[in-house]
């Protein structure tokens, strides 16, 4: 199957490293370009391409309010939303527009290359490199820890036991483990290796610290 590609996008050097990378890849075929937001609606009317790519600013308007807009009109169209910034909060409005992946404009080739092969043949399933790590993160920050909790957490990041820990903060062994168990069920976890892990996906330790 050849993927037919048209790109939206306002830079004309980002529009022709995509033509580029269409001619140096037998599967990828360049049908057309857009340089605003108002053009791309015909330009991939008449295309028929199978994914389209979308830059997140465009000399005339949001790119993201596009690709909403393109979902709507073309169900089974692939579409890759590309940014030259890579914040959290714009991939999550790629998700949320219905964008089959999301990719950075500086990513490695075989990224972008991946990105447009995935979001032809799984138009509805979205797809991000970081979506993960942007996952945990904003798990991270809806998750409040009391100071106790991160008290705790300090410590069972330093390997201390509960005994010590109970010692450490003038507490009972009972009272200690009582708060290990509040911290571990805040983090969905059951063991001091599974708290440091999720911790660290989450952000709320950094990994030199959870391996001193």
């Amino acid at each position: 199957m050849v993927i037919r590609v048209v790109v939206v996008d306002g830079h004309a050097l980002t529009r022709f490293g995509l033509k580029m990378l269409a001619v140096a890849n037998t599967d990828l075929e360049f049908v057309a370009e857009a340089n605003t937001a108002a053009d791309a609606p015909a330009v991939i009317a008449a295309a028929t391409p199978n994914v389209v790519t979308v830059a997140v600013g465009l000399p005339d308007g949001d790119g993201l309010r596009l690709a909403r807009d393109l979902r709507d009109r073309h169900p089974a169209l692939g579409i890759v939303v590309m940014t030259s910034h890579g914040e959290d909060d714009v991939l999550f409005r790629a998700l949320e527009t219905g964008a089959s992946a999301f990719v950075g404009k500086t990513a490695p080739i075989e990224e972008i290359l991946c990105a447009i092969r995935h979001a032809a043949v799984a138009a509805s399933s979205f797809t991000a490199a970081g979506l993960a790590n942007a996952m945990a993160r904003r798990q991270a920050s809806r998750l409040v820890l009391s100071p106790r909790e991160r008290e705790v957490l300090d410590l069972l990041r330093d390997g201390v036991s509960i005994p010590a820990i109970a010692r450490t903060l003038y507490v009972s062994p009972s009272t200690a483990k009582t708060y290990v168990s509040r911290l571990y069920e805040k983090l969905g976890v059951s063991n001091r290796a599974q708290a440091l892990m999720a911790a660290l996906r989450m952000g709320l330790i950094h990994s030199d610290a959870a391996t001193a």
